[in-house]
């Protein structure tokens, strides 16, 4: 009698390891940065300037340089992050002229502190903010049409108060009222040792680039964005608040946009009612240029920062170079869609290396 061997089992399958443990190498971390591109483009931008402008390099045209990029960096910021969370918001450039003639007109028509001026200001600004996010969610209307709405209002408001209220499309001068000398220093010039000074709007700039980093990458409130962004129906499926993070993404593009107006109203004393249009386009032209997706879901607070940097390094490079500054807009539209171009690139190889 023959013994029978066992039958033969198949070997089980090696479990495949979590890929939330694997390692990363540097070069696919820093493939996976949606600001790769535009940092390439920020240092060729720099380097040419450098060669066709000899003045370029001095430490007062880096200075200028930076100060351009702040203004339009400031608001580039939240604008990146309503982008993530795959929204626009066409009214920005225009609640920047809003913030600062509400401070300078009611300052000046109660005879108030200027602070008292700024306060108010802050709360109808975040106001419009809040209006824009709650109107988007209740209807569902595009964002494109909300705003562009919100932009319409804005921009037949400051010229009818503006008119109506001083008599002119500018306000009065507020620069003897009690209070301007400290707004001044805070949204202005801040002094920083002796008779040394600084841009207000770049030490604005910084703080909210690293505020925004520190939410996108370190807080839950960063996840939902990225999740509303990817898709909001999913995100909602999962109990992310969807409607409360839309409406937080418009309120820190009014903050940002507060911000910036009482800035434009403390360095020029009077306000003009028609500034601000067109510049939403800067705005969201920066934050693509940094990385973000117009379909959402995908960029930087970073990379928008660096695509303020390349606006200010080309609007004074062309300056320093003495060209004519008319080509200024041609130079933008081919770094816009370079700089387009190069993240798709870039995004594409960092998906294929996964």
């Amino acid at each position: 009698m023959s013994a029978t061997a066992p039958p033969a089992t198949p070997d089980k399958a090696p479990e495949s390891p979590d890929e939330r443990l694997l390692r990363v190498s540097p070069v696919r971390k820093l493939l996976g940065r949606p600001e790769l591109g535009s940092v390439v483009g920020a240092v060729a931008v720099f380097v040419f300037f450098s060669v066709v402008a000899d003045s370029f390099l001095q430490a007062s045209s880096f200075s200028t340089v930076l100060y351009a990029a702040s203004t339009i960096g400031i608001m580039a910021v939240p604008v990146a992050l309503l982008m993530i969370g795959g929204e626009f918001d066409l009214s920005a450039g225009v609640l920047v002229t809003s913030s600062a003639l509400i401070s300078s007109m009611f300052s000046y028509q109660m005879t108030a502190n200027i602070w008292v001026g700024v306060g108010v200001s802050l709360l109808v600004t975040l106001a419009v903010g809040v209006f824009n996010g709650f109107l988007l969610t209740r209807t569902k209307l595009p964002s494109f049409i909300i705003t562009l709405g919100t932009f319409l209002m804005l921009t037949g408001l400051n010229l009818g108060f503006t008119k109506l209220i001083s008599g002119t499309v500018s306000t009065k001068s507020i620069s003897d009222m009690e209070g301007f000398e400290s707004a001044k220093k805070v949204f202005a010039e801040t002094p920083l040792f002796g008779d040394t000074t600084v841009k207000s709007t770049i030490l604005w700039w910084f703080a909210l680039i690293a505020l925004a980093t520190w939410i996108l990458l370190r807080t839950r409130a960063g996840n939902w964005i990225f999740a509303v962004g990817g898709g909001a129906d999913a995100a909602r499926a999962v109990g992310v608040p969807v409607e409360r993070t839309k409406i937080g993404l418009y309120m820190g593009v009014a903050f940002a946009a507060w911000v910036s107006g009482q800035h434009l109203l403390f360095s020029f004393d009077v306000v003009q009612s028609g500034e601000g249009v067109g510049n939403e386009l800067t705005y969201i032209i920066a934050a693509v240029i940094g990385g973000c997706l117009i379909t959402g879901g995908y960029g930087s607070a970073i990379g928008s920062a660096v695509g303020a940097f390349i606006f200010g390094m080309t609007s004074k490079g062309i300056v320093y170079a003495e060209w004519n500054p008319d080509w200024f807009t041609f130079f933008l539209g081919a770094m816009l869609l370079l700089a387009t171009l190069l993240n798709a690139w870039v995004r594409k190889r960092a998906e294929a290396t996964r």
